[in-house]
């Protein structure tokens, strides 16, 4: 089999998105645009990502749990970026490799194989094309002229070379001022074979090209579910509890082979139903001692993991805590935005509430603490 390389540009400072961070590691729809990126290349074992300096704790925190190669630091512009990369990946001996920019999120897996196909049947190059369909104009001496749009089109990324080819082109033409590697690939005299490109596969640049983009993912995201949890848990003796993610000073403990988060627990239970997973003792069960008194953050960020890994997205959570000690009210907006932080979620899509049974039963009695969640998670359309 052919020994294909993934080279991802990622080392621009995105200046024109006007976001905190670079706009590859904004977010796009509740998870930062460059892991889409990633995501979209998922499966291929030799991924190469180039980053911008001082971006590397930006990139370990949005890229955990993908498998990659160590990252570069890029040059000063997004051609010595790509030769930097080249370089480095030069050692491996690929065959192939598909050059694809960070800030095209919704690449699809057809215009990837496209490009892929057409290197295995021989081809020296392959780039996604599609045709200009606006009318174009341009002023010429203060007059605006119509210019023809017969054999015009738009080229996209990934753009596919076989490696050695567009390693020496690189190199050779370093001095050379262009806007993509198919430029390069015309300079060294590469037969550039067209393949189909998608009006999907957008370069997100702009504040607009972000909610434009997250209208079509949103659009794939088409299977709404909604599964909910419960759990209890038992006062013993101690001097502290957790709930949400906080530790809180109280008169006694809970009881339980974790920290005992009952509400944490309740919404793992919530997220796991949703995509048909099970429960909670099934991922952790209380049998293993790698669990005793571990907190239970873990168990909610493995659960929103494996909804990630289905390509889904937390629409919004909802935790009521039934107890009558301690009160939630002065610990609510902490407890909200630790859940926000497990799941990676935005602050808003995150409810906890609080109420008391009056009373009555168990919880009435101060016997223990009970908790309720609620999820609805998006699924792509077909997720099984």
């Amino acid at each position: 089999m052919s020994r294909l390389a993934i080279l991802i540009v990622a080392a621009g400072k995105g200046v024109r998105a006007g976001g905190a961070v670079p706009k590859q590691y904004a977010p796009l729809l509740g998870r930062a645009m460059l892991r889409r990126t990633l995501e979209a290349f998922a499966g291929h074992p030799l991924i190469q990502v180039v980053i911008g300096p001082g971006q590397e704790s930006l990139f370990s925190a949005v890229t955990q749990g993908i498998i990659l190669l160590p990252p570069l630091q890029g040059g000063a512009s997004r051609q010595e970026s790509v030769r930097i990369g080249l370089e480095a990946l030069a050692p491996e001996a690929p065959d192939f490799v598909l050059i694809h920019d960070a800030a095209r999120p919704l690449v699809s897996p057809r215009v990837i194989a496209g490009v892929i196909t057409v290197l295995e049947d021989g081809a020296d190059a392959a780039v996604p094309h599609l045709p200009v369909t606006d009318t174009l104009r341009k002023q010429e001496k203060g007059t605006w002229v119509t210019v023809p749009r017969e054999g015009l089109m738009r080229a996209q990324t990934p753009q596919g070379f076989r490696f050695d080819t567009i390693l020496k082109a690189h190199r050779d033409f370093a001095a050379q001022d262009v806007t993509d590697d198919m430029a390069l690939a015309a300079l060294a005299g590469l037969a550039i074979v067209a393949t189909a490109g998608e009006e999907t596969n957008m370069k997100v640049t702009t504040p607009e090209d972000f909610a434009t983009a997250e209208m079509v993912l949103s659009a794939r995201l088409g299977d709404v579910r909604t599964a909910t949890g419960y759990d209890v848990h038992k006062f013993s003796e101690g001097d502290h509890i957790w709930l949400c993610g906080l530790k809180i000073a109280h008169s006694h403990g809970l009881e339980g082979h974790s920290d005992a988060d009952v509400a944490l627990h309740a919404l793992t239970d919530a997220l796991l139903g949703t995509i048909c997973d099970g429960d909670i003792g099934m991922h952790f069960p209380p049998t293993d001692e790698r669990w005793r008194g571990a907190t239970s953050s873990i168990f909610l960020a493995h659960a929103a993991s494996l909804l990630r890994d289905k390509g889904g997205v937390i629409n919004h959570c909802d935790v009521t805590i039934i107890c009558e000690r301690p009160k939630v009210g002065p610990q609510r907006e902490a407890m909200r935005a630790k859940i926000a932080d497990i799941l990676q979620i935005d602050l808003g899509r995150v409810s906890v509430k609080a109420t008391t049974t009056e009373g009555l039963g168990f919880t009435g009695r101060r016997e223990g603490i009970a908790a309720q969640a609620i999820a609805t998670v998006r699924l792509p359309t077909g997720t099984p």
